[in-house]
């Protein structure tokens, strides 16, 4: 039995080898255009090179007839100095072969005879006429065009990036849509900056063919004269032949590719080709066929005029004027459109055509959830700060907005939503700020073009700058110039760039509003990619134990307080273990940190295995566990107004003493009070962290930096605590 032989092992043919070795075939070429120039070319290799030039220049202007964008040919300029190269070398080696054997060959020979009918003064004129056409219509014009494209180009780019960029921040394309559109317009730009190069080799190359002419004609004469003995009339016509057919040879491939050029720099962009969009457009306006055939049907009836002519072209205007009238006219019966607007009628979910009335009041709610949509996130820019989001001048504030969610998601394992970039007219010109859902959640001013230089130990002498307050952690500061950089750093001081400001800024706000952010509609895509590798858990929680707003609210308690939510299995097995207790949010969500608190404390180490913290007065820490109170929705701490002062300034000066040390401000205390403890004093200090003993791996030691002792109201007098509110 003859087994079969695999796809992969069958021979490949000749055609399939060449096309797979496509790399060596323009180096080669481009070798032999050096040889042709160089070396003597026989007469019938010069005939095939003649002939193989003709070729190429119409396959040229047969493709550019088909593109559809001008990019898609985008090799064309490069093409374009290829083919004026093996023109010129054509030349030479032509002109090479008419001085040394009067004879370059039958393409040249029927250029001169079969052409001009042998005669030569026909042959100058069209020769010149040719090169005039060339040089100072088409190759001109196309020049120009291509120079003022190129410019319009260049010009329009950073409006076209900031334009993908508005669109990938407001999620209405991905970053693979967006890297492909900024592609196409660098390489837009890329293609007619060299199309206006190459159209100075192509007038270039105009004028080498007359200069080349005439010298093989006077270099003619003198060789016939001369070296060969001939008269001059024999002269005249022989060499000048030889030369109008070598002329007429190269420069009517010349022209060809002179025309394809314009037909590139000219065309915009369309779905279609070149050919079925000029007859699409024009043949789209029967009425004005149908004057034209009027026109020509009154030349035709003229007196003195030829009427055949007129009237057969009046004729073949007036029947596809007809025929288009009855086209245009049987598709507009055949749609159903609303009454005066042309349009096709709207829909409801079920099929049916809405009536005119209800048609414009579904149009006209769209219009309004257009207007009532509101973007997630934004940032949003005064106009001085415009520059820094405008990749043309060098801006990369979107690229590391970009990042910075990257960073985040990494971090804390949820996906920011696209963050909208806008300038604002409410700004002044330095100014921006972040906006949650159209509010503003924080702001700040910076220097484009200079540097903040901060004074992180305190104390440093003062610098020759603008002074300002670091938007984060209220340092001081100084904006300075790049002059001033190296003794900044010299000194002590942490210099970083503008952009940087804004992004470490956006970057802690983030951190802050991570849990605002947090919808419902993320959750349950998290949760949709979890069952994926973890069913049984998914199908335990949902929906008998706990209902997707619970998830979510536990979720936002952790982001809340910086809790990262990767570990998303381990959070929900935490969850279900205690989802038949409790349904409270709260309650779920610190049994949830005593189970990933070996995940998420070693981040507040200061030393490996160490644990820096201030922690409170047994006493003290007894007396506000027993004011917690907790209902169904909100857990609360009831203290008194003095009791209340008195913490908040031990804290205070404690959190300030633990910064200076270059230490995180740390709490610990019990379970029971972390989280209505954190509440309590979350408005006055948000960056104190509250950790529970519970949390704490057992390997991590502790290390008390101070105690908070009781004040002497709670040591003179035993105070009873309020009675617990009934569930």
């Amino acid at each position: 039995m003859a087994s079969a032989v695999p796809l992969s092992n069958k021979p490949k043919s000749g055609l399939s080898t060449l096309l797979s070795q496509a790399d060596l075939l323009f180096p080669l070429g481009m070798f032999v255009i050096v040889i042709v120039m160089v070396l003597p070319v026989p007469s019938f290799i010069l005939d095939l090179l003649l002939s193989a030039n003709i070729a190429i220049t119409l396959l040229i202007m047969m493709v550019i007839i088909y593109v559809k964008v001008p990019t898609e040919f985008s090799s064309f300029p490069t093409v374009l100095l290829a083919v004026t190269l093996l023109r010129l070398s054509l030349n030479i080696a032509s002109t090479r072969l008419i001085l040394l054997d009067g004879y370059a060959g039958q393409v040249i020979e029927a250029f001169g005879k079969i052409l001009i009918q042998g005669n030569y003064l026909v042959g100058a004129v069209v020769f010149l006429i040719l090169v005039v056409i060339n040089f100072v219509v088409i190759t001109k014009g196309a020049g120009r065009i291509a120079e003022v494209t190129a410019r319009f180009t260049l010009d329009a780019m950073p409006g076209k990036q900031m334009a993908i960029d508005a669109e990938l921040n407001a999620g209405m394309i991905d970053e693979l849509t967006a890297s492909k559109r900024r592609s196409g317009v660098q390489k837009e730009a890329d293609f007619y900056g060299a199309m206006d190069g190459a159209s100075k080799f192509v007038r270039g190359d105009a004028v080498a063919g007359i200069l080349i002419t005439l010298i093989n004609i006077i270099g003619g004469f003198g060789i016939g004269m001369l070296q060969k003995g001939m008269s001059f009339p024999d002269a005249v016509q022989k060499y000048t032949l030889l030369s109008i057919g070598d002329g007429l040879v190269t420069q009517i491939p010349a022209l060809v590719v002179s025309v394809a050029a314009a037909l590139l720099v000219t065309r915009t962009a369309d779905e279609n080709s070149l050919g079925s969009q000029i007859s699409s457009q024009i043949t789209g306006y029967p009425r004005a066929m149908v004057v034209v055939a009027g026109m020509l049907l009154f030349f035709a009836v003229m007196p003195g005029m030829p009427g055949v002519p007129f009237l057969i072209l009046a004729t073949i205007v007036g029947v596809v004027a007809w025929g288009m009238m009855k086209k245009k006219k049987g598709e507009r019966g055949g749609l159903s459109a609303a009454p005066g607007d042309g349009a096709p009628a709207l829909k409801d979910k079920d099929g049916k055509v809405l009536p005119p009335g209800a048609a414009a009041k579904v149009q006209a709610a769209d219009d309004m959830r257009k207007l009532t949509a509101t973007e997630v996130l934004a940032v949003e820019l005064g106009f001085g700060l415009i520059k820094l989001a405008d990749r043309a001048q060098g801006g990369d504030l979107l690229d590391r907005i970009t990042g910075v969610r990257r960073t985040f998601a990494s971090e804390t394992g949820m996906v920011i939503p696209p963050i909208a970039i806008h300038d604002s007219v409410d700004l002044e010109s330095n100014q921006y700020r972040f906006l949650l859902r159209g509010k503003s959640v924080a702001s700040g001013a910076i220097m484009p073009g200079r540097w903040l230089a901060m004074d992180v130990t305190g104390g440093q002498a003062e610098l020759k700058g603008v002074p300002a307050k670091e938007p984060v952690f209220g340092l001081s500061a100084y904006w300075i110039g790049e002059e001033e950089r190296r003794e900044a750093e010299l000194r002590g001081y942490s210099v970083v760039d503008a952009v940087s400001v804004i992004i470490t800024h956006l970057s802690e706000t983030l951190k802050q509003i991570g849990g605002m952010v947090l919808s419902r509609q993320e959750v349950q895509l998290m949760v949709d990619g979890l069952k994926e590798t973890h069913p049984a858990l998914v199908t335990e929680l949902f929906p008998d134990l706990v209902t997707l707003g619970i998830v979510q609210r536990i979720l936002e308690n952790l982001l809340r307080e910086g809790i990262p939510i990767k570990n998303l299995a381990v959070i929900l097995e935490a969850v279900a273990d205690f989802a038949s207790v409790s349904k409270n949010p709260d309650e779920l969500a610190e049994q949830v940190r005593r189970r990933l608190g070996i995940y998420f404390a070693p981040a507040y180490e200061s030393e490996p295995g160490i644990i820096k913290a201030l922690t409170l007065d047994p006493r003290l820490e007894q007396y506000l566990s027993a004011r917690v109170q907790r209902t169904h929705f909100e857990v609360i701490l009831s203290v008194d107004p003095q009791t209340a002062q008195y913490l908040l300034r031990e804290l205070m000066e404690r959190s300030n003493f633990l910064v200076e040390q270059g230490l995180q401000p740390l709490v610990i205390i019990g379970a029971e009070l972390r989280l209505a403890f954190k509440r309590f004093f979350e408005p006055s200090l948000p960056r104190l962290v509250v950790l529970s003993y519970q949390e704490i791996p057992p390997q991590t030691e502790i290390q008390t930096l101070g105690i908070i002792m009781a004040p002497p109201a709670i040591l003179d007098k035993s105070a009873t605590p309020p009675a617990q509110p009934a569930a």
